[in-house]
């Protein structure tokens, strides 16, 4: 396919794309509210300011008169990106597949189902202890103060929380994949353990704006246990591999080719044309011609 072919491919399937994002988006709008509450739910909320004193709840409102439509369209935008996810996902894997070879194509299904678990599992995990951080971050309030939190503030953290969970979760896949092709082997990500669990758990502290180490280990923890496994995958993957190559290339597999020079005998003289048996010419023409 031509360049220009593949460029107005690629338009057409971002615009299928921008056109599912745009229309769930658009649907989402109108359940605005309820996931707001949703994501507002793990702040303990304070009937009036007279219960709010010491930290032990929070009272969510809008501070600017442009906040309810800013936070309804940042909502909305989110969910059209998360629940249309499926539609854009198979535009980008539409216009990359053609490319592939066909265990390419096997390797990205694995990677792909393998992703999407990872990524709920840790956006799980952080609303599971969003409540937990909450009280601890409001528990910092010093007495005869109110909470009073903007919504923006409170949707953006709750995000955030789960985005970094999330991508976090996504490490040990990547390690696979890097295994896969090549690049990193079994036996030296054995040899990191040390400075990865560390840097795990020096992550879980900054990722986490919380002072208790209640979300650092639960951050750190699974992490850390995935690594491990990926490092297991690893390992087993290149005993694989190993033997493969010494079985040599498969039937739809190029063996290597020896590119080493070899010297070249000098030909034979060649022997001069015959001369000539007769200068008379035929039609113009004599024996060579």
């Amino acid at each position: 396919m031509p360049l220009v072919e593949h460029l107005r491919e690629l338009r057409n399937r971002l615009a299928k794309a921008v056109l599912a994002v745009v229309v769930v988006s658009i649907a989402a709008a109108f359940y605005s509210e309820q996931l707001m509450q949703f994501l507002a739910e793990p702040v303990p909320k304070c009937e009036d300011l007279a219960n709010s004193d010491g930290g032990n709840c929070a009272i969510v409102s809008f501070n600017t008169l442009t906040s309810p439509f800013t936070t309804t369209i940042k909502v909305s935008l989110m969910a059209g990106l998360i629940v249309s996810s499926p539609v854009w996902l198979y535009q980008l894997w539409a216009f990359v597949a053609p490319g592939l070879h066909k265990h390419e194509k096997k390797y990205t299904y694995v990677f792909v189902s393998a992703a999407v678990p990872l990524f709920v599992g840790g956006a799980f995990l952080s609303y599971v202890i969003l409540p937990v951080s909450i009280k601890v971050l409001l528990s910092l309030t010093p007495g005869g103060s109110a909470n009073i939190l903007s919504l923006d503030e409170v949707l953006d953290f709750t995000i955030r929380m789960v985005l970094v969970f999330g991508l976090a979760f996504e490490l040990p896949l990547l390690l696979i994949m890097l295994n896969m092709v090549g690049i990193v082997s079994g036996r030296r990500m054995a040899g990191w353990w040390r400075g990865v669990v560390m840097g795990v758990f020096v992550f879980g502290a900054v990722a986490t704006p919380t002072t208790d180490p209640v979300g650092m280990i639960a951050l750190s923890g699974p992490i850390v246990v995935l690594y491990f496994v990926a490092v297991g995958f690893s390992l087993l993957n290149d005993r694989r591999r190993a033997r493969r190559e010494s079985a040599g290339p498969s039937d739809d597999e190029a063996s290597e080719l020896d590119l080493t020079p070899e010297s070249v005998e000098p030909a034979e003289p060649v022997a001069a044309l015959p001369e000539q048996a007769t200068k008379d010419r035929v039609n113009g023409y004599d024996d060579v011609t």
